[in-house]
């Protein structure tokens, strides 16, 4: 019997990547990620510059 938090790591661990292969066992497990950071004020701060002419600009360029 699996009774103690590392086993059962290891052992879901495996079952996913049986089932998954790694790649999905990779991409299952980071849908559980809670990231870092502060989204909004990161966003913000990069956007403060740009206007909506620019972003016009940047996709007229782009389809070219």
């Amino acid at each position: 019997m699996i009774n103690n938090l590392s086993m059962i790591r290891q052992e879901g661990l495996k079952a996913l990547s049986s089932k998954l292969g790694s790649a999905g066992a990779v991409i299952f497990l980071r849908q559980f990620e809670s990231g870092y950071g502060n989204y909004t004020e990161e966003r913000e701060s990069k956007l403060e510059d740009i206007t909506i002419d620019d972003i016009v600009l940047s996709i007229k360029e782009r389809k070219k």
